[in-house]
């Protein structure tokens, strides 16, 4: 029997990282040895989408594989040293592929490539080259139960917050706003489905507005404003 090639899984806890590992399960194609997830060391969230660390561990033991923490400040550890250095534990172990949940944003893709393959580490995309269409299509068949816990505020209010992505989620979206969220207008919670030995348990209690500064290509500085939903 051939053996299977060592994988991290980089996980953000939403529906396309739980889609992308179902996939990647089901294949049978790599060994999985652990979760990677990156956090912000002063809030003890995930980077994006906001979720409490000790949701994140909950999710890792239910679905059986360990979470490596990348903890990440802007006075002591930025991205690209938290994962290089993450590199560097993994391929001790043998690693020598990284697995994404991306759809098509192409530079993401390329700078993920760009980063990784020089480090001796190819770059695993499961869901890759389909439509949004396609992939919610693919998330609704696949029987994983999800919330919205982050909206950017311009293109979904506070009431999306806590949402199910379910069949008629898609009707509710505003003209112009990707299906699946693939542009940053929403991230979710993964907490049910065929990779979770046991259902998380995700109270939200309420909504808070966040305000985020993120440095674009040009150099320029931009604010956005985010719907978070508060989490216990």
């Amino acid at each position: 029997m051939k053996a299977r090639k060592k994988a991290v899984f980089n996980w953000s806890g939403g529906k396309d990282s739980a889609l992308a590992l179902q996939k990647t399960l089901r294949q049978n194609e790599f060994e999985v040895v652990s979760l990677l997830t990156t956090i912000n060391e002063d809030t003890q969230t995930s980077s994006m989408h906001a979720i409490p660390l000790k949701l994140l561990l909950q999710q890792a033991e239910s679905i059986g594989i360990p979470l490596h923490i990348v903890s990440l400040s802007a006075h002591h550890k930025n991205y690209e040293t938290g994962m290089t250095e993450a590199i560097s534990h993994f391929k001790k172990q043998g690693v020598t592929h990284f697995i994404f949940g991306d759809i098509f944003l192409a530079d993401v893709k390329s700078y993920r490539e760009s980063k990784l393959n020089p480090l001796g580490i190819e770059v695993v995309e499961p869901l890759w080259g389909k439509t949004s269409e396609e992939i919610f299509s693919e998330f609704l068949q696949s029987g994983i139960k999800t919330k919205i816990v982050v909206t950017q505020a311009d293109k979904l209010d506070h009431t999306f917050i806590g949402k199910e992505i379910n069949a008629a989620f898609a009707e509710l979206l505003p003209k112009g706003v990707d299906c699946c969220g693939e542009n940053g207008e929403y991230h979710t919670f993964s907490y049910d489905g065929e990779i979770f030995k046991t259902k998380i348990d995700l109270e939200i209690t309420g909504a808070a507005k966040r305000t985020y500064e993120f440095k674009m290509d040009t150099g320029e500085m931009k604010s956005f404003e985010y719907w978070q939903a508060e989490m216990i």
